[in-house]
Order: C-alpha cells, then sequence, then structure tokens
C-alpha cells in the first residue's frame, strides 16, 4: 500500500499524556505532522507538547463528553485548518474477578475505551470527510482473545474493534479510512500499573509465549506510525498479532478451558486482588470523577 507523507498533517491524539499516545505524538511530530494533543491531564500535555519539534497544541478534555470533544475539533480545525488523522488512543484498565469487582471501575473502562471513542470519531468525522482523512481506533489484543480477570477491558476492546469494522464500511465511500490497531502487552505506565498486582502478575507470566512477554514501547509504536502512514486497515504493533487472526475462533474454548484450570490455582489468593483502574493514567479518571484537578 502507498504510504502517505505526513508532513504537514495535522494529526489528533487522545490519551496523549503518556505511554502509545506520548510517544506516538513525538513520532508523528518528528515526521512533520502538526498533532493536537488530547487527554486529562493539561500540565503533562503541556510538557508532551513543549517537546514536539513542530507546531502543536493540546486540549484538556475528556472523551466521553460529547460537548467537550465536539468543542476540541472545532478548535483543532480553526488552529490547524483541516484535520488528517485521528487515533482514538484514550484508554483504561482495570482486573480482578468479575463477581467482585468495583461496578463504577468496571463500567468506567467501557465508558471511555468504547463510548470514549465513539464520542472521539463523532466529534472528527466531519472534518476527516473534509479532508478525506484517517480514523485509526486502538484496539488489543484483548479484542482478539478472552482472559479471565479482564473483563471489562476486553469487553470494551472487543466493541472498539467490532465498531471500528462496521464504521469502515459506513464511511469509505466518503474517502475516509478506518483502522484498527492491536497491542500486546507492551511497556506502558498501564500494564506496569497491573503488574504491580502479584497475582495479575503472575497470571500473565502463564499464558503462553509469546503472549506472556511485556514488549517494547517504541518498535510497537514505530508499526503504528507505518500504519497511519500506509492507512492501514489493520495494524499490528507486534508482529505475531497478524497470525492471531487465522486462530481466533478457537481461542475462547482453548482459554475457557486452561482459564477454569488457572482460576481454581489461583483461587485462595483472588480476594486481594484490586478490581479499580490501575496506573497513573487511571489515577488521572479517578481524579476526574472526583471533581479533583489532576
Amino acid at each position: 500500500m502507498t504510504k502517505v507523507s505526513l508532513e504537514g498533517q495535522v494529526a489528533v491524539v487522545t490519551g496523549a499524556a503518556r505511554g502509545v499516545g506520548e510517544l506516538l505524538a513525538r513520532k508523528l511530530s518528528a515526521r512533520g505532522a502538526k498533532v493536537a494533543l488530547v487527554g486529562l491531564e493539561p500540565d503533562a500535555l503541556k510538557q508532551v507538547s513543549d517537546r514536539l519539534h513542530g507546531e502543536s497544541g493540546f486540549w484538556h478534555a475528556d472523551v466521553t463528553d460529547h460537548e467537550a470533544m465536539a468543542q476540541v475539533a472545532t478548535e483543532v480545525k480553526q488552529r490547524f485548518g483541516k484535520v488528517d488523522i485521528v487515533v482514538a488512543n484514550a484508554g483504561v484498565a482495570n482486573g480482578g474477578p468479575f463477581v467482585e469487582s468495583d461496578p463504577v471501575a468496571w463500567r468506567r473502562v467501557i465508558e471511555v475505551n468504547l463510548i470514549g471513542s465513539a464520542v472521539t470519531a463523532r466529534a472528527f468525522l466531519p472534518v476527516l470527510m473534509e479532508s478525506r482523512g484517517y480514523l485509526l481506533q486502538i484496539a488489543s489484543l484483548a479484542a482478539i482473545t478472552p482472559a479471565p480477570m479482564m473483563t471489562a477491558y476486553c469487553a470494551s476492546k472487543s466493541g472498539v474493534e467490532a465498531y471500528a469494522h462496521s464504521l469502515r464500511a459506513e464511511v469509505g465511500h466518503k474517502g475516509v479510512r478506518v483502522g484498527v490497531g492491536y497491542l500486546s502487552w507492551t511497556d506502558t505506565d498501564m500494564v506496569r500499573g497491573a503488574d504491580q498486582d502479584e497475582v495479575m502478575r503472575e497470571l500473565r507470566q502463564r499464558l503462553p509465549w509469546p503472549s506472556n512477554k511485556t514488549y517494547p514501547l517504541g518498535p510497537a509504536v514505530d508499526r503504528i506510525v507505518a500504519g497511519i502512514e500506509r492507512r492501514s486497515s489493520h495494524v499490528y504493533a507486534q508482529w505475531w498479532l497478524r497470525g492471531m487472526q487465522g486462530v481466533r475462533g478457537y481461542l475462547p474454548g482453548i482459554i475457557g478451558a486452561v482459564g477454569q484450570r488457572e482460576m481454581r490455582r489461583f483461587e485462595p489468593r483472588l480476594k486481594g486482588v484490586g478490581t479499580g483502574l490501575v496506573g497513573a493514567g487511571g489515577a488521572a479518571d479517578e481524579q476526574r470523577q472526583q471533581g479533583i484537578s489532576p
């Protein structure tokens, strides 16, 4: 597929204060893109914006707030004149047994990851239609395979995958390409936050290779940038994820059988597993819910 030069393109990245979003913004900027950063932490966003190579700006907004995101889309268009690329990257995660999970945190994972992605697309699709641009929805290995102790995250990422595939068919004739980005466990604050729980960390280490590894952030984001340059329908941040597509139909049965065995093994230790949002991004979202400035 032909690569599109990023020089002079205007890219919007949600969840840009850290992790995948922050490094993606830096790499897009290094390739000549003008970058609009969106997130919940204005101080962190400003620091990221100040370090970028070219023109950039930052917007403090909750991706689940339709009015706020519509205003962001208007202001980004006013600032830069157009929008060529939108990366719906904002996300949060929690873990632990579903029956004992925090219902507020569980619902918030769905709200941010799924509803927030839809709100982002709703806000920016009109300007993407003008530019015949590209929307990249960040999903996960969790969209391909189920996993015990990750019900909300798997549900949200399966949801955004299905939603983006549906949207691709809907807006393609208007010139907008839609891609889905898949990442396995990547060295971000979210994954490190999840690993702070001993049971969750051990469960992950017992997954079959290569899904039991944590992968470096840089090469993963390089693959995402390459997918953006090609306006790819599917973007795989780790090489082996493409192969998972061919076996995904077998995975629920396999995970169901193996997962039961693992849950039986860990049952005595499950009471202590935290079920709130993980990592600094999760903390920022919880502060937002409590009305505390990050």
